[in-house]
């Protein structure tokens, strides 16, 4: 993992001591809250329907476990013992009083983390796939790359104030597991046949009040031009993105209005001054940030243990179904790669408490090398679990109530906080989460019905992604009710697309039966091996719709 050198370091402390008194001085009526505002936003501080809310960045989801650890001991002190992890790969914390905020920051930056840029119209936390560095469909390690861009857009003086919030997403692999297509810039890491890296860049996708997927404005960058090609991309937006309309102020509503074409040209006479400039990258810069991460230093494991875990996987049904479902291969034979889920009925999907942190870190340090991922389904990874202590650790997961074996099945929904704790929310998320868990909860069922994702949001702006759920469900008012709105059709990765609306909305409580109907349509009309996705492409909306609406 990248570690802080003196002048990250300092930067933090310095940014800390900035806000502190900032702090200090609103508190004693100095500062006006419209002061304040762009002050507190810069430090990831919001004010939400009932106390305040401080989002900390986790840069492109890595954290290590005395991280997690201090995560945890800040929940327990200054907040009610849990955080949420959000589709940002961020942790949320949603009950600080403000005069205690300066203190979490100290001690965030105690172990090299900060809330900056995790909100206002900046460059936000960049984003990848969950899994880099240890896939085995990886063409270039995407981490060393999500660095660069950190330390680029940090606090980077002409990009302070954009026309909106820019959310940047990277992946290195031939699945697309950052869902690149539907961020404002989306890079996918490649190389040509002589071994040379590429990047193919994207841009205008987004979800929100207007959904769009993005669209190719280079197919074979050479990396060198990397930050000069993103700092020409941001210059056209800064002066061309619209500022007198919120709704319309995202690059994605600039590149519809322009056309990608004329998008790409304005860009390319922008990067005209920019190429082989101060900002052009090195292998000597590569090297420098690359050399962070590092290997862990993993032991052999035999074959014989590899056979072992074969054989227990075969003969126990539980074991086997926690396997298929929540652990991936591994670059290296004999490690896999464990997903942790954060989704159950007891919880709010994505919250983990302090005690479950401090145990995750543990069992981090104990089964791997105190490294963790926090993905955008809302989930954690250990990424480094040798196979022979497999079973061990399951065991242990069983204890902590962490062992559900439902990733990537209906059970492993996505949602906001909503209106439970969010002031922009139109309705609440989280019940339906849960009510939703509880009524498809047979794991026989779950595994029949195959991959699904559904995606939950309180609001337009969708930071449950629900426009690329298989099903999307959007909460929306109408007249002071909630009511809920139900798309299908919506994936993210390679194919990305964007869900269809179903019909009117319906009440909360019809909620469950509706996607109950939705289900027995598919299975109804699947072919062998077919998901639900693939027979929604199949047949189409209208199937759906009838026996919903009937």
């Amino acid at each position: 993992m990248y570690r802080y050198d003196t002048y990250d370091q300092t930067l933090v402390d310095e940014r800390v001591a900035q806000f502190r008194d900032q702090m200090r001085r609103y508190l004693e009526g100095k500062i006006s809250d419209e002061e304040f505002l762009p002050l507190r936003v810069q430090n990831g501080l919001y004010v939400q329907r009932y106390a305040p809310m401080l989002r900390i960045a986790i840069p492109y989801g890595m954290l290590a476990s005395y991280q997690l650890r201090k995560l945890g001991e800040i929940a327990a002190r200054y907040d009610r013992g849990y955080g949420h992890f959000t589709t940002r790969t961020n942790l949320q914390l949603n009950w600080p009083k403000l005069e205690d905020v300066p203190d979490i920051l100290a001690d965030l930056a105690s172990v090299q983390m900060h809330a900056i840029q995790t909100s206002g119209n900046d460059i936000r936390n960049t984003t990848t796939d969950q899994f880099s560095g240890i896939a085995g469909d990886e063409d270039v390690d995407p981490r060393p790359w999500c660095e660069l861009i950190r330390q680029w857009s940090t606090f980077h003086p002409e990009f302070a104030y954009l026309p909106r919030k820019f959310k940047i997403a990277v992946t290195g692999a031939e699945e697309d597991r950052a869902a690149i297509q539907v961020h404002d810039v989306g890079l996918r890491f490649w190389r040509n046949e002589d071994g040379d890296v590429r990047v193919k860049v994207l841009a205008g996708g987004g979800l929100g009040r207007t959904p769009m997927i993005g669209a190719v404005m280079c197919e074979d960058l050479p990396w060198q031009h990397l930050l000069t090609y993103l700092e020409a991309i941001l210059r056209v937006y800064n002066q061309y993105g619209r500022r007198d309309n919120k709704f319309k102020a995202r690059i994605k509503i600039l590149v519809k209005a322009l056309g990608i074409d004329e998008f790409r040209r304005r860009t390319e006479a922008e990067w005209a001054h920019l190429k082989d400039g101060p900002q052009t990258l090195t292998d000597e810069a590569i090297s420098a940030v690359a050399d962070h991460f590092v290997e862990p230093p993993r032991r052999d494991v035999a074959e014989e243990a590899i056979q072992d875990y074969a054989r227990l996987r075969g003969e126990n049904r539980a074991f086997a179904r926690f396997v298929t479902n929540n652990v991936t291969d591994h670059k290296v034979p004999g490690y896999k790669a464990v997903t942790l889920s954060l989704k159950r009925p007891d919880h709010s999907p994505g919250d983990v408490t302090s005690e479950d942190m401090a145990a995750v870190a543990d069992l981090a340090d104990e089964f791997g090398y105190g490294e963790l991922r926090v993905t955008h389904e809302q989930n954690l990874v250990l990424t480094d679990v040798p196979v022979d202590r497999m079973e061990e650790l399951w065991q242990r997961l069983e204890t902590l109530g962490m062992a559900n074996p439902t990733v990537g099945t209906l059970a492993d929904l996505i949602c906001c906080p909503g209106g439970d704790y969010c002031s922009l929310a139109n309705a609440k998320s989280i019940p339906v989460a849960q009510e939703i868990q509880q009524r498809f909860e047979d794991l026989d069922f779950l595994y029949d019905l195959g991959p699904l994702e559904l995606n939950i949001s309180g609001c337009m702006n969708a930071c449950g992604h629900h426009h690329v759920g298989h099903i999307g469900i959007l909460g929306v008012d109408k007249k002071g009710e909630e009511y809920y709105q139900i798309s299908l059709g919506g994936s993210q990765g390679n194919e990305s697309s964007l869900g269809k609306i179903l019909g009117p909305s319906f009440y909360r409580e019809d909620v469950t039966n509706v996607i109950d109907k939705l289900l027995k349509v598919y299975v109804g009309e699947r072919t062998p091996d077919e998901t639900f996705l693939d027979t929604y492409r199949r047949i189409g909306l209208k199937p759906f719709k009838e026996h919903v609406y009937a």
